[in-house]
C-alpha cells in the first residue's frame, strides 16, 4: 500500500523553480532514502509534504489526504524531525518530549524512558542549555515514542556523534519491524545504504534517479586492486576502466560493473597473483551523476568533450 506520493510535484519561488515535476512513492513498511546535496530540493518537498508549502503545481498524497488541506488530520499519524531543532528554552528535554507524544495521542512512559536512555540524553535540562546534538536527541526521542505510521526525518542524524548515529540506526529498523513507513532525508550516503530500502537521488529540483540499491548499482564501479605477473599495457583504452592508478607492484582502477567480464578477461592474460575486490557503494553511484552531470555541461558550454 503507498503510504506517501507525489505526482508531478512542482514549486516555485517567483522565478525560481526549487522542484519540478518530482515523482515520489514511499510504500508501508518501506524507508526510502532521499539524498542530494544542499540546495537540491529536499526540504522543500519535504515542507510541501508537511504542508507548510502549498505546491505551484502536481499533486501530493499522505494516507490518500492531501497535505495541504487535511494538514490536521494528517499530522496525527507523522513524526518529523527536522535536521535543525528548535525548543521552547524554558522548558525541560523531558516536558518537550511529552508535550510532542501527547500531540499525537500517545503516553507509552516505558518507550520514553528507553530511548532517553539510549541516547543517553538528560530529560531534567532547560533546552536553552543543550547543544545541537541534544536537541536533536530531544527531537529523536519525541519521533520513536509516537505511535506514528509516517516519519519524516530531514538530516536527523545533524550534531550526532557516531555512537548515537548507531543508535539512531537500530531506532529506524526497529520502527521498520512494526510495518511503520520512514522517509528520510540525508546526505550521509553510509547512513543511507544500511538502511534503506529505495533510494532517490535529487539535484536541482529534478529527481534524477530512483530505485533499490541494487537496481542502482549496476550504474556504479567497482573498485580493483590487481598485481600479475606480466605489467598489464593498454588499460587506459578498455572501455568501462576509470581512475588507473600504479600502486606498489600492481595497479588500481575503478571498473563499470557492466564491463567487468571483458576486463577481466584481458587482465588474465597477464597472470594474476593477487586481486582486490571493493563492492560498488552508493556514493560511488552519487559522485558518478556528478561526473555525468558535469561533463554534459562543458560539453554543451564549450564544446569539450
Amino acid at each position: 500500500m503507498t503510504v506517501l506520493s507525489t505526482t508531478n510535484l512542482t514549486k516555485r519561488f517567483g522565478k525560481f523553480t526549487a522542484l519540478d515535476g518530482v515523482n515520489l512513492e514511499v510504500n508501508e513498511g518501506e524507508i526510502f532514502g532521499f539524498i542530494g546535496p544542499n540546495g537540491a530540493g529536499k526540504s522543500t518537498t519535504i515542507r510541501v509534504l508537511l504542508g507548510i508549502l502549498k505546491a505551484t503545481e502536481g499533486e501530493t498524497k499522505i494516507f490518500g489526504k492531501d497535505p495541504w488541506r487535511d494538514a490536521v488530520e494528517i499530522h496525527k499519524n507523522i513524526a518529523y524531525v527536522p535536521g535543525d531543532v528548535n525548543l521552547w528554552p524554558n522548558l525541560t528535554g523531558g516536558e518537550v518530549i511529552d508535550l510532542f507524544v501527547k500531540l499525537r495521542g500517545g503516553n507509552n512512559k516505558s518507550k520514553r524512558e528507553e530511548l532517553i536512555k539510549k541516547f543517553d540524553l538528560d530529560p531534567s535540562k532547560k533546552c536553552r542549555t543543550y547543544s545541537k546534538g541534544n536537541r536533536q536527541k530531544v527531537a529523536l526521542v519525541a519521533a520513536f515514542a509516537s505511535d506514528a505510521e509516517l516519519y519524516i526525518l530531514d538530516e536527523p542524524t545533524s550534531g550526532l556523534d557516531p555512537l548515537m548515529e548507531q543508535v539512531f540506526q537500530k531506532c529506524v529498523m526497529n520502527i521498520k519491524k512494526e510495518g511503520k513507513s520512514v522517509l528520510l532525508s540525508s546526505h550521509i550516503l553510509s547512513e543511507v545504504e544500511k538502511l534503506c530500502d529505495r533510494v532517490g537521488i535529487i539535484r536541482q529540483g529534478k529527481l534524477i534517479e530512483t530505485g533499490t540499491l541494487s537496481e542502482l548499482r549496476h550504474l556504479t564501479r567497482t573498485n580493483l586492486f590487481v598485481e600479475t605477473k606480466e605489467q598489464i599495457s593498454s588499460l587506459t583504452e578498455w572501455k568501462g576502466v576509470h581512475h588507473i592508478e600504479e600502486k606498489d607492484k600492481g595497479m588500481s582502477f575503478q571498473v563499470d560493473s557492466e564491463e567487468m567480464d571483458n576486463v577481466m578477461k584481458y587482465i588474465t592474460q597477464y597472470g594474476i597473483v593477487k586481486l582486490e575486490s571493493a563492492p560498488p557503494k552508493l556514493e560511488d553511484l552519487f559522485m558518478r551523476h556528478y561526473e555525468d552531470e558535469d561533463k554534459t555541461v562543458e560539453t554543451g558550454a564549450g564544446g569539450v568533450s
